[in-house]
């Protein structure tokens, strides 16, 4: 197999040539993975070498109620998963919400970061040239700006240690997820900050944005769309559906997903939204690698004039409803499930996302507190 090989063109003939030299050199034959359902040239921003795709096992739960600015009625949400269970917890925690009159969802924040790092002489050198951004902030926006139709360069938040001065760049990118949006816009914008300041720019991501990790920065400021998702289950209802009662979610949420989390120094206080959230980035055609910073949720529970209350905090839901994985045709059919393919859809995208991980939270928390969730996987997950 040579590089040239590897390297060539979109097309099927392409793929078909690269995929069958995979066969020749693994021994392996890849006719399932050959089945590609569109046009190979389709996913020329998405990937290279391709020899075919994975199919992945696509349910959806619902209908959902949302109640959010953007997302208002009920919904169908699509999640691609190998994970057996998944999508019937969900779904029982979604008809609870909706039976309890929705979820309440809202994007608080919004804002895609970028963190490069420069070497300056010194501390002082340093701190001079952070105050030089400080004081010319427009010009360092008009270069960032100049890179991009939707992007918009908000802040640019020093951090100097020694030599090195990092700036955590944040943008509006619209209904883009932004993350190359971003890092392009940041190139620029440093490009001007090396040329005033006599520093040099050593990587355009110097880990201060932070993606793609989880980290107490992000987990506090928020990265993407920091989404808060809020419920109440009547006790009636929890009982009769859920067989537990507000008590008993409400200690097993604070031992396990406050104290228990805390004591394993976990970013992520919450029983398992990252399922949620890598079963919908799958399915849309979010990037699943940012789950990362999506896992570090905050889930509550309380017992509120009898009741049960439940909420949810997400401070880094990175998606988009254009460009990347979206324009793949079967992706795009799961985001046109839910109202949410193209302008104007991200924030609705977004909370529709809360709830559906609240439904989670949910059904999970419930299933721990009455003792069935052993049971479940068994049946359905084995």
């Amino acid at each position: 197999m040579t590089q040239g090989l590897k390297n060539r063109g979109r097309t099927k003939a392409d793929m078909d040539e690269r995929r069958h030299a995979a066969e020749e050199f693994s021994g392996a034959k890849l006719p399932t993975i050959a089945a590609c359902p569109f046009d190979p040239q389709l996913a020329e921003k998405n990937v290279e070498n391709m020899i075919g795709t994975i199919p992945v096992p696509l349910g959806f739960v619902g209908p959902l109620l949302v109640r959010g600015s953007e997302a208002d009625g009920e919904f169908l949400v699509p999640l691609a998963t190998t994970e057996g269970a998944l999508i019937a917890s969900v779904n029982r925690g979604s008809s609870v919400i909706s039976a309890a009159g929705g979820a309440v969802s809202m994007v608080v924040k919004d804002e895609m970061t970028r963190g490069p790092v420069f070497r300056a002489k010194d501390i002082r050198h340093a701190a001079e040239a952070a105050r030089w951004v400080e004081e010319n902030f427009e010009a360092v926006k008009a270069a960032a700006e100049s890179t991009t139709r939707r992007g918009k360069l908000l802040s640019a938040t020093p951090y100097i240690v020694g030599r090195s001065l990092f700036l955590r760049f944040a943008y509006s990118t619209g209904d883009a997820m932004g993350m190359n949006m971003a890092t392009i816009a940041s190139e620029a914008a440093a490009r001007l900050i090396e040329s005033k300041t006599n520093t040099a720019l050593v990587s355009v991501s110097g880990n201060m944005c932070v993606d793609k990790k989880p980290s107490a920065l992000n987990s506090i400021s928020g990265r993407g769309k920091t989404v808060l998702t809020d419920v109440t289950v009547p006790r009636a209802l929890l009982e009769e559906k859920m067989h537990t009662t507000p008590e008993a979610v409400a200690e097993t949420c604070y031992r396990k997903c406050n104290i228990g989390s805390a004591l394993s120094a976990s970013l992520g206080f919450n029983a398992h939204a990252a399922n949620m959230l890598a079963a919908v980035y799958i399915a849309t055609g979010q990037d699943p690698a940012q789950v990362a910073e999506g896992s570090m949720a905050t889930t509550v529970a309380e017992v509120v004039d009898g009741d049960l209350y439940m909420s949810v905090r997400l401070p880094a839901v990175e998606v988009g409803t254009v460009g990347g994985g979206t324009r793949l045709p079967a992706q795009a059919e799961a985001l046109s499930m839910m109202d949410c393919l193209g302008d104007g859809k991200a924030v609705k995208f977004a909370e529709i996302i809360g709830a559906v991980v609240l439904a989670g939270e949910l059904s999970t928390l419930c299933a721990q507190s009455a003792g069935q969730l052993g049971s479940a996987h068994s049946r359905l997950g084995r």
